[in-house]
């Protein structure tokens, strides 16, 4: 018998099909929405897949309405740093105009839960510490605008319509599912250990360093790295809060502990035995020094205790998906 009804939307991309696989471990029924322009259809293993996009507002009443959906898991979005620099049109039309479609859709079924999926970039520039949720939002590039606008949707939606909504802000997703069926694949790799790890394999020709000259302790830009396994099980300890009725806020999900992206190479050849050549290039526009998160108000409520984040858990994982995925040219 399947449990309870959760729509994912992104269910077919990197963290959403973690997620959709936790939800189904803990006795839920994923419902996969994505419009798999990055998604892989493959991935959803768990429930049924709908592909669709986020601004079609009738479309995700229909299937929120015929699954019986109890809660929404939200992660369809565009999400490279980068672009949103130089494409902000294309983000607050996907990621805020869309997440209003999908809003629209909830209040019209009665389904009033959502857990979203954030990010620490709505912090911006932040100082050489770890950052509780108490810090100012002030992102500096469009991607994390658009994800703090949703924040400040969402809480309006509490106020005015008795929402409840958790705001997850994750620091930098890595890893990959311990049992090797799925994990992060993308056509256009932007994040630093897939990349590097198919430069490893002969598929990326140019990797680059942007940026030795940082104020931090080696040059290189520092960021905290949480397990994707981790982050789904967070997702699932704040549905089961929603359901009891908790009415959500924002927290921060990361490790609490910074590496730099030297040290991240470091890990890297050591677990594949190899040298990685790589260049150094300018400091990307839109890329803090320093993004490491503090923990504690998650580890409270979410009672969240990562358990695959150390470094050599996610190099690890990460390197025996990219073997599977990516085989060596």
């Amino acid at each position: 018998m399947s449990g309870p009804s959760v729509l994912v939307t992104g269910g077919a991309g990197y963290i959403g099909s973690h997620v959709c696989k936790a939800l189904s471990d803990a006795g839920y029924t994923p419902v996969c929405y994505d419009n798999l322009s990055t998604g892989h259809a493959d991935f959803v293993r768990w429930g049924p897949l709908v592909q669709g996009e986020l601004h079609d507002t009738a479309k995700l009443t229909e299937t929120l309405a015929h699954n019986g959906v109890v809660a929404v898991m939200h992660f369809a979005a565009v999400s490279q740093v980068g672009e949103s620099v130089v494409n902000p049109q294309k983000y607050y039309e996907n990621n805020v105009v869309g997440t209003l479609s999908l809003l629209d859709a909830m209040r019209t079924t009665g389904c009033a839960r959502l857990v979203f999926s954030s990010t620490g970039a709505v912090y911006g520039n932040a100082s050489n510490a770890r950052l509780s949720e108490n810090a100012p939002c002030e992102p500096i590039n469009p991607y994390g605008a658009s994800k703090w606008m949703i924040e400040r949707i969402l809480a309006d939606y509490r106020q005015a319509y008795g929402f409840g909504a958790f705001c997850l802000r994750y620091f930098n997703a890595s890893g990959d599912d311990p049992s090797g069926l799925i994990g992060e694949l993308r056509d256009n790799e932007t994040h630093l250990i897939p990349r590097a790890m198919m430069a490893m394999q002969g598929h990326v020709a140019d990797f680059a360093i942007y940026g030795d000259d940082y104020d931090t302790p080696d040059g290189t830009a520092v960021r905290d790295y949480i397990h994707v396994t981790d982050l789904a099980a967070a997702h699932v300890a704040a549905l089961r809060l929603l359901l009891d009725g908790h009415r959500g806020g924002s927290y921060n999900l990361g490790a609490g502990a910074g590496f730099s992206v030297k040290q991240i190479l470091s890990a890297i050849e050591a677990e594949a035995g190899r040298k990685l050549p790589h260049t150094i290039r300018g400091r990307r526009e839109g890329d803090p020094a320093y993004l490491v998160a503090d923990p504690s108000a998650a580890k409270q409520v979410l009672n969240f205790e990562p358990r695959f984040s150390d470094l050599a858990t996610i190099v690890r994982t990460a390197w025996a998906w990219h073997r599977k995925a990516h085989p060596a040219r």
